[in-house]
């Protein structure tokens, strides 16, 4: 599975005869809608996409924070985005790629075949010296067809029988339960793992090498003898985690509820 795109073979497949989808993914947690910062200067032709209603749905507060969407809500924003069938879909943001991974997770997982990351990011894109846009861009409707399932899912009820490696991707200090600035309870799922999103990336935003991803796992048992889950927060930036592994060769789950599910619920909880 090839994940990533550089900013130079995204600029190449933007001027050839079949330009690739591209969508701005811009969203941080607790910030405002990135359509102001899409308005301000975006990749040529990419259209914007909000995190909060297409990438997931509203629920209550034991379904998560960013509960998954149906794939028929998916497939009608993804229409709206200008996904044919057969197309090649590319996402960015601003942040490493780390909100982008969720549309990218999603994508895959309803079937869509070559779905890439831009590595680096918008950032990426300018340091190359690449143009930006200002304008809303608004495609024709495509008309890809998605079904679920192409991508692994761990569900809540096979969580704490899992027998595989599962790996939390938030911060150190909230996986240890010393800081919890959004969910009810501190900690984190008893067996799991601290494996922060950050750590798969360099200083400037890129995903590090296969290689260097690869034996990074591995210091967490991740060797391809047990399977793979990873979870987050709410289930956006485990996505991360995910394509890291999958850049690295190693297929994994995502269990979408993460944290924000689990500490709604009266589930066991670890702080060591």
């Amino acid at each position: 599975m090839t994940v990533l795109i550089t900013a130079a073979e995204l600029a190449e497949a933007l001027a050839s005869p079949t330009p690739p989808v591209v969508l701005d993914v811009r969203w941080k947690l607790g910030g405002p809608p990135g359509h102001g910062d899409y308005l301000t200067g975006h990749i040529p032709g990419a259209v914007y996409v909000p995190l909060e209603w297409e990438l997931a749905t509203q629920g209550k507060p034991e379904d998560g924070r960013h509960p998954l969407p149906s794939v028929e809500t998916l497939q009608e924003a993804a229409r709206r985005w200008g996904v044919d069938d057969g197309d090649l879909v590319v996402a960015y943001d601003a942040n490493g790629c780390l909100a982008a991974a969720r549309l990218w997770w999603l994508l895959r997982w309803a079937g869509v075949a070559d779905v890439r990351l831009l590595d680096g990011g918008l950032d990426a894109w300018t340091t190359e010296g690449y143009e930006l846009t200002t304008d809303d861009v608004t495609p024709a409707v495509g008309d890809v067809t998605l079904t679920p399932g192409h991508l692994p899912v761990l569900p809540l009820d096979e969580v704490e029988r899992y027998d595989g490696v599962l790996l939390d991707a938030r911060a150190p200090e909230r996986y240890r339960g010393e800081s919890e600035p959004i969910d009810p309870k501190a900690g984190h799922i008893p067996g799991a793992l601290n494996a922060p999103t950050g750590a798969n990336l360099t200083a400037d935003g890129h995903f590090l090498p296969a290689d260097v991803l690869k034996a990074h796992f591995g210091t967490l048992g991740v060797d391809g003898r047990r399977p793979v889950a990873a979870y987050c927060g709410s289930g956006v930036t485990a996505a991360h985690e995910v394509a890291a592994l999958a850049i690295a060769g190693i297929e994994a789950s995502l269990y979408p509820g993460s944290w924000s599910q689990w500490s709604n619920l009266d589930r066991p909880v670890a702080t060591e």
